[in-house]
């Protein structure tokens, strides 16, 4: 244990002295080398500090971490960019003998371009330091992705989150695209959380003996908790049937689908024991009985009206000389016959 440790460190802190020894005595080195040695001796100090901080860091993180939701990979990643990327800003000011004004000017217009090359790249890594610093979720909880997926967080890395889902499905996820959906974590603050089944009951059966009935098959269910105890609440009053949410509070996500398939197992025992009506639908033609006498009426009059108008076309052919043809096929009613 203490060798490992030792071993974390002895190339920073190496490092770190080589260059703090070199700055304390350039001046009896340099003759001897024939060049300046100052700016090496700074190039070290940064990156032996930067190294040594950054291993501070992970040791810290994985020392403090719980068994149950470690800390992301991700955390030390980033302090140990930020650590290195400070100290070679440092080294390219103290080489180029500027000031940090001068060094950001400098290298603004460089990041620029970069950044609208890998935008998307960057935009997945900047939603998963954001999702790090944030912490919606952490290795080893259960997640539900809005639209996107639901299982085990395994991994979380700069660009994507990997989960592992019931049926053993590897799902990979860019960070920018988690970032923007609703993320439910079944597993913090604490693993236990409360599930539901919705039941639909006839209107036949009261409210008061479907909730008797409900909790009587939650009493068998073995992977439901007792305590808090299970509960039912009536959802919606229908015409015909009463639908009822039967709530239970369970302990691990991974027992969640087993749950709903043994509650509401017993539900179907229970209720068929009681000889509980199924709910049935009753289906009536629209309309009254004065709506259905005046439709018939209306159609025997068109009726009426439709005789009449073939007789005065027989009359008017006669009495031109016209000998009245006959229909050999079923006459058709235009809009005009009725004017």
């Amino acid at each position: 244990m203490i060798w490992s440790i030792a071993r974390r460190f002895t190339w920073p802190l190496g490092i770190m002295t080589s260059g703090v020894l070199i700055g304390i005595y350039r001046h009896e080195v340099e003759p001897y080398l024939g060049f300046r040695v100052e700016t090496a001796g700074s190039l070290l100090t940064y990156i032996g500090v930067a190294w040594f901080g950054s291993r501070i860091f992970g040791f810290a993180m994985d020392h403090g971490r719980s068994q149950n939701r470690p800390y992301p990979k991700l955390f030390k990643d980033l302090m140990a960019v930020l650590f290195f990327f400070a100290a070679l800003f440092a080294s390219a000011a103290s080489m180029l003998e500027q000031g940090l004004v001068g060094a950001l000017a400098g290298s603004s217009l460089i990041l620029a371009v970069l950044g609208f090359a890998v935008r998307n790249v960057v935009a997945d890594t900047l939603s998963g330091v954001a999702l790090g610093i944030e912490g919606p979720y952490r290795i080893g909880d259960w997640v539900d992705i809005d639209e996107a997926a639901r299982g085990r967080v395994i991994e979380i890395g700069w660009r994507t989150t990997r989960l592992l889902t019931l049926d053993s499905t590897y799902v990979i996820l860019p960070n920018s695209q988690i970032a923007r959906r609703r993320i439910t974590n079944y597993s913090a603050p604490k693993p236990q959380y409360r599930a539901h089944v919705l039941v639909k009951l006839s209107r036949v059966v009261s409210v008061e003996i479907a909730k008797g009935l409900l909790l009587e098959a939650t009493a068998s269910a073995k992977l439901i908790k007792s305590e808090p105890a299970p509960d039912v609440k009536v959802v919606e009053l229908g015409p015909v049937t009463t639908t009822y949410a039967l709530r239970f509070w369970l302990t691990k996500f991974e027992t969640d689908a087993d749950s709903r398939d043994e509650v509401l197992s017993y539900v179907d025992k229970v209720l068929r024991r009681a000889r509980v009506p199924a709910p049935s639908m009753n289906v009536e033609l629209a309309g009254s009985s004065e709506d259905f006498e005046s439709g018939v009426a209306l159609t025997t009059e068109l009726t009426k009206l439709f005789k009449v108008n073939q007789s005065q076309k027989a009359r008017s052919e006669a009495s031109h000389g016209e000998k009245p043809k006959l229909c050999t096929r079923r006459p058709q009613m235009a809009a005009g016959d009725f004017d």
